[in-house]
């Protein structure tokens, strides 16, 4: 009984906190734009990027590990992930979760695309990348579409956890996985440093919105 009333206590208590953390995030992102937007990032972008290309200059394997480690963020790996996610979130009985995820990781791959288009920054200069893609760079899609899968999908399934140990390893493990790729960005070249904590920042402000709607969407229909 008394851990049906914590456990009940702590679903009341999540959505609220989910939406502090959005507010919060997303007026860190807003700040972050606004600080790039009049050039006050100039100074440290440029040294993180520098710093980057002597690591990659001394340290050779790092150029091949960054590659494949990005590449857990790109667009057809996420997309992979979502399938399979939303797919295994249906097997068991969660449809509203499944479309939680699914309708995230779509909704914030657009926001994305017109949050770059608006700000209209250009990628770093390709002599200091080791790998040139085409495009606009804030923020990182890689950043935030990372931050917007992994934390949401692992902030839903460690929900199923009851012991703290679990759902802070699933935690952990996911804002790992979204901070690891946001850092390949940075030491390949292809974003500046700023891109990267925006990217961050959206992303976890995105996830932890669709977490309160599908906390709102299970309240509104019962268990799903």
């Amino acid at each position: 009984m008394a851990d049906a009333a914590m456990q009940a206590r702590r679903s009341a208590s999540s959505p609220r906190l989910a939406l502090a953390f959005v507010l919060l995030a997303l007026g860190g992102f807003a700040a972050l734009a606004g600080q790039m937007h009049h050039a006050a990032t100039a100074h440290w972008d440029e040294a993180a990027l520098q710093l980057a290309q002597q690591w990659r200059a001394t340290h050779p394997l790092v150029d091949m590990v960054m590659r494949e480690f990005s590449a857990l963020g790109s667009t057809p790996v996420l997309t992979l992930f979502t399938v399979l996610a939303a797919g295994y979130l249906c097997c068991v009985g969660r449809p509203a979760r499944a479309a939680a995820v699914s309708v995230a990781m779509i909704t914030g791959a657009l926001a994305v695309t017109a949050l770059k288009t608006a700000f209209g920054r250009a990628r770093p200069d390709p002599e200091f990348a080791a790998l040139v893609q085409e495009g606009l760079s804030f923020p990182s899609g890689h950043a935030s579409m990372s931050a917007v899968f992994y934390l949401t999908v692992g902030t839903l399934i460690a929900q199923r956890h009851a012991r703290l140990r679990e759902r802070s390893f699933l935690m952990a493990a996911a804002v790992f996985m979204a901070v690891l790729i946001g850092v390949t960005r940075v030491m390949l070249g292809v974003h500046w440093a700023s891109d990267v904590l925006a990217g961050w920042a959206f992303g976890a402000g995105w996830a932890a919105l669709w977490f309160c709607i599908a906390a709102r969407l299970r309240d509104a229909r019962g268990p799903g």
